[in-house]
């Protein structure tokens, strides 16, 4: 029987990829949602391509040109956030893959559990903003969280079959644009420069995040939740040729280490696919064409993202949901030419300082958090 997926932000990067892997196996997998925020142009075509049962545009000054563009296809077409946020919740999906961009992916994603629909989650911060909430409620709802950013796929690959206790994690980090740039260096750096990521074919928000380190320390917060661990068990290192995508070290000092040629395709098909491998076409890794692997620590003091995650994931409550807001802010200022490189962690820096801690938020605490950061953020803007 084929797994019916919902595809939240089918027109991003993780999206399409997710898209390409269905097509690929038409007898295990078909699209029965899209949603996407504001490419009503590509989730039109997306949608004649592979005739979802339902999709939703966020955008509702977009509505009409979705709906008039598939009037003669049997798709049914709704608009605006909380209709994504109720799709999921449709009987006929099997699968809900969580690729929004930011805080936008989290109500969708608690939605999505307490409809017990599997999570195939490549929107990290969802965990970042809301760990606590979003573990309980999948315990609580019985539901799995299939992770899809390549490091925890990697992680989680290497812990399938294990019942031995971890250590500690090792997530890789390719390093970004800059990782041999000087601190003079890093004050001159433009848009164009940090959208240009060395290894991966990402969107505008991941590869800024990727280029501050910031993508790494969310996926230090998030590694947490997933996999149960203190924070002293997580442990980032640089790896620049983007092979190995993440390591486990057991007690007994021994590591394992899933490799692999930078592509995301390959742990959206695992989480798709899970618990069984499925043959693919992708390309193949050769040791010939990487005969050198290195690593090294990460600068965090030329890149202090990683460090600010690390405390904010320490501190808890709702400090994980500050650091995500003010971010937010600061990638889009600094994409609009409104902010410097450096000036982004600037910005970071002092509404992590400023904003109120809540010891143990609920979901409305979130959701005020979140507000409260992103107006404290665009006035220190202005």
């Amino acid at each position: 029987m084929k797994r019916r997926i919902a595809i939240l932000g089918s027109t991003g990067s993780i999206g399409t990829q997710a898209l390409l892997v269905i097509e690929s196996h038409p007898d295990l997998f078909e699209v029965e949602v899209l949603t996407a925020k504001n490419n009503a142009d590509l989730l039109i075509q997306q949608a004649i391509r592979y005739r979802p049962n339902t999709v939703v545009i966020g955008n509702k000054e977009l509505y009409t040109q979705v709906l008039v563009a598939l009037n003669p296809y049997d798709i049914k077409v709704y608009a605006g956030d909380e209709a994504i946020s109720q799709v999921v919740e449709m009987e006929t999906i099997d699968m809900v893959l969580t690729a929004m961009v930011g805080y936008s992916g989290l109500k969708p994603t608690i939605n999505a559990i307490k409809a017990k629909k599997p999570i195939a989650l490549a929107n990290k911060e969802t965990l970042v903003v809301a760990g606590e909430l979003i573990m309980g409620l999948a315990y609580e709802n019985n539901v799995p969280i299939l992770p899809v950013d390549s490091e925890h796929s990697a992680i989680f690959q290497c812990l399938v079959g294990e019942n031995n206790p971890i250590e500690k994690i090792i997530l890789t980090a390719s390093g970004g644009p800059f990782r041999t740039h000087t601190p003079e260096q890093l004050t001159r750096v433009t848009k164009a420069d940090a959208l240009n990521h060395p290894c991966w074919c990402m969107g505008n928000k991941i590869t800024i995040d990727s280029a501050t380190l910031m993508n790494k320390g969310f996926e230090v917060i998030e590694a947490k939740w997933l996999f149960n661990l203190k924070p002293e068990q997580i442990e980032v290192i640089v790896h620049p040729q983007s092979i190995i995508h993440s390591l486990v070290q057991f007690e007994d000092g021994s590591i394992k280490a899933q490799m692999g040629l930078p592509d995301m395709k390959l742990p959206i098909q695992y989480a798709f696919s899970f618990p069984d491998r499925i043959k693919s076409d992708f390309e193949r890794f050769s040791f010939a064409r990487f005969p050198n692997f290195s690593f090294e620590e990460p600068d965090t003091s030329r890149f202090p993202a990683l460090n600010f995650a690390r405390e904010a994931m320490k501190k808890g409550g709702n400090m994980p949901c500050i650091l995500n807001a003010a971010n937010e802010i600061a990638v889009e200022a600094f994409l609009n030419d409104k902010i410097s490189f450096l000036g982004m962690a600037d910005l970071v820096e002092d509404c992590l300082l400023k904003v109120g801690f809540i010891a143990k938020p609920n979901y409305d605490d979130y959701f005020t958090t979140d507000s409260v950061t992103r107006e404290y953020a665009k006035r220190l803007i202005k």
